[in-house]
């Protein structure tokens, strides 16, 4: 038996969750097609997800077509849950990527499949929607090959477009041969010179499109309906052909990698993972992040879109994991495979909101629950400020905050109200700062000697420790100290931003030997610990960072905006006033296209303001794209969480305090 793990990927309302449901219904999973608008399909489950029509979370359900058993996972669309995705990308052999044939190309389908074209994702595309009014052809196949990628392979076409008529014919032989040559034989020397030399046969083709659709060469287009079932069985017929099945060894080395965690109905930890060698078995014992252990108490595995319990789960396969309680997204069971090119697939959230309970009686709920929220989404940060009892939530926009919201109030009881959104920015050093402190000298309280110097690195590179003193000058466990309080301490800048893209040099360091007195134990006092470093590094730090000096940079994207010409003079002063910089312009028949940069915080308000400037006919498409100095107004201040090495007094007195609670 095979398995194929399968991503359905789209913008919003491309018709993802339908057609999940129409490809269960048609290989015989299920009787009854479930509908968005009812809320009654098997993938939507959350009680938001049915009462908006949105898929939120990623959900599994399985299938088998011949021999070929395949787990198929719906992802959300709205650009807002895109963490979702980003971690299901790791764990799919393959993607159908849904268009829909009325709204055509839209900004979050050109962001999934630059992601996908670049992991080399195999990827076949189904226009949707072709019983829909205003339904097209080949339009909608210009826009693909003009705004996704030229490397594709009509499968067929559709007839009486925009009707309850509508169909999908697949091409004989004679025609599909045609289309199959150009874009193979771009990637095929050996086959363009076969066809100069001698033709090359049909068979010698398909052969061909199976092989570059496996490599993510070139991707196979299928037109149907999800809501009528047009073109769906040839859709299927080339998932179970054109799709490379998972490699699998389950004699290998156990390995796998966990990109769901949910709750159960007892708030036991469930966890959904990819395996991709080896056997994992009931009540074998893993060892998790930090050195954790942890023992699985029972699996399930998918079978014919449902989650059949057994006593292991195999390479190739999903499961679901139970009795693992300090598992997370993103841990891996086993051997850990080599980490993806580029890291993240996605940007990470670029916004904030501080969350409050309604009540206030309500403060250590909100805590637990968004703790258990942030256990199921890695990149949802959490900033907890103990003096002023508040809670930061970082975002990717508007929406996710609403869903927040319900899912606070649906699931734990919890009501609570957002402060407006601000963006989530950085600090970067302009020079070289350095200081250092030494042992048993004023103004210096901790028994050890710390001196650090930072220096700028470059944009992306993120944060570097390097020493410059020998590693055997202290014991091993001081000098790891210093690091990590490095990098704890950069997460609030001389404006209270994450610091990045710099590197901190230890360039002095010493201690106090371990100490006793006649027939006593060891002497703290005389001595040096761990927390004299602790205590001492943030001081010294801060210090280096106010010599090299910092700049705060704020979150832009990229955008792309399309409006009819004749609003254009309506549309300018609106960018103008968001602070957007054109950086190109063109004409393109009656539309004028816009491209240029953005700050993050502005993109929702010009995203509301634009139906009513354009006549409803603009089109936004945003990404983010870099940071960029604050440029206009003050220089944004984030209020510290920590205990403020800025100020020494207060600091050491902050410190003291916690020492002694």
């Amino acid at each position: 038996m095979h398995m194929l793990n399968l991503g359905i990927l789209a913008h919003v309302d491309a018709g993802k969750t339908s057609l999940t449901e129409r490809l269960l219904h048609t290989v015989g999973v299920i009787d009854e097609i479930g509908s968005v608008d009812d809320g009654n399909t098997r993938t939507d489950f959350l009680a938001l997800e049915r009462q908006r029509g949105i898929t939120i979370k990623s959900a599994v359900v399985s299938f088998a077509v011949g021999d070929l058993t395949v787990n198929l996972i719906d992802t959300p669309g709205h650009p807002d849950f895109i963490a979702e995705v980003e971690r299901v990308l790791g764990v799919l052999d393959g993607v159908v990527l849904v268009v829909s044939a009325v709204e055509g190309v839209q900004a979050q389908t050109r962001v999934l499949m630059r992601t996908l074209q670049r992991l080399r994702i195999p990827t076949l595309i189904f226009v949707n929607k072709i019983d829909r009014r205003g339904a097209r052809h080949e339009e909608i196949l210009a826009k693909i090959s003009e705004r996704l990628t030229p490397a594709i392979v009509p499968m067929g076409e559709p007839g009486e477009l925009g009707t309850r008529a509508a169909h999908f014919t697949p091409y004989p032989a004679d025609r599909l041969r045609p289309q199959l040559l150009d874009p193979l034989a771009g990637h095929d020397d050996d086959l363009l010179a076969a066809y100069v030399e001698t033709g090359v046969s049909y068979a010698c083709l398909r052969a061909a499109l199976v092989r570059q659709t496996g490599q993510a060469l070139v991707h196979p287009v299928y037109f149907g309906s999800a809501m009528t079932g047009a073109g769906v069985p040839e859709l299927i017929a080339g998932i179970e052909e054109l799709l490379p099945p998972a490699t699998a060894d389950d004699e290998g080395p156990l390995s796998g990698t966990v990109f769901k965690v949910e709750r159960g109905p007892a708030g036991e930890k469930i966890a959904y993972a990819r395996m991709f060698s080896g056997t994992l078995r009931t009540r074998d014992r893993l060892v998790l992040r930090d050195g954790q252990e942890g023992k699985v108490t029972a699996i399930s595995v998918f079978d014919r879109g449902e989650a059949v319990t057994e006593a292991s789960v195999t390479a190739g396969r999903i499961g679901k994991l139970w009795g693992l309680g300090a598992i997370r997204i993103g841990d891996t069971i086993g051997e850990p495979r080599s980490a993806p090119e580029g890291g993240h697939h996605f940007a990470p959230p670029t916004l904030e909101t501080v969350v409050s309970p309604v009540r206030p009686a309500d403060g250590g709920a909100l805590h637990t629950a968004l703790t258990q929220l942030a256990e199921q989404d890695p990149l949802i940060g959490l900033r907890h400020d103990e003096r002023r009892g508040e809670i930061s939530v970082s975002l990717y926009g508007e929406v996710q905050k609403e869903v927040l919201q319900a899912i606070l109030a649906d699931e734990y009881g919890v009501d609570v109200h957002f402060r407006e959104t601000t963006p989530l920015c950085v600090e970067r050093p302009l020079g070289t700062g350095s200081s250092v402190e030494f042992n048993k000298k004023d103004p210096n309280p901790f028994l050890a000697t710390v001196g650090l110097r930072v220096d700028p690195a470059p944009v992306g590179s993120g944060v570097g420790f390097r020493l410059e003193v020998e590693l055997g000058s202290m014991p091993y466990a001081f000098f790891k100290a210093v690091e990590d309080t490095v990098l704890e301490t950069l997460g609030q800048g001389l404006h209270g931003w994450q610091v990045t893209d710099c590197v901190v040099t230890m360039t002095h360091s010493g201690y106090s030997p371990r100490q006793s007195h006649a027939h006593q134990g060891f002497d703290k006092s005389m001595s040096s610990t761990g927390a004299d470093f602790r205590g001492l590094t943030p001081l010294v730090l801060t210090a280096a960072l106010r010599a090299a000096r910092s700049r705060v940079y704020e979150p832009m994207h990229r955008f792309r905006l399309e409006v009819p010409a004749d609003t254009l003079g309506a549309v300018l002063p609106v960018l103008a006033r968001y602070r957007a910089v054109p950086g190109t312009t063109r004409i393109d028949g009656a539309a004028c296209v816009l491209e240029g940069v953005l700050p993050v915080v502005r993109a929702h308000e010009l995203e509301q303001q634009l139906p009513g400037l354009t006549r409803g006919e603009g089109e936004l498409e945003c990404a983010f794209d870099h940071y960029a100095p604050v440029a206009q107004g003050a220089v944004p201040d984030r209020p510290r969480t920590d205990l403020n090495p800025l100020d020494r007094k207060e600091y050491l007195l902050n410190l003291t305090r916690r020492v002694g609670g």
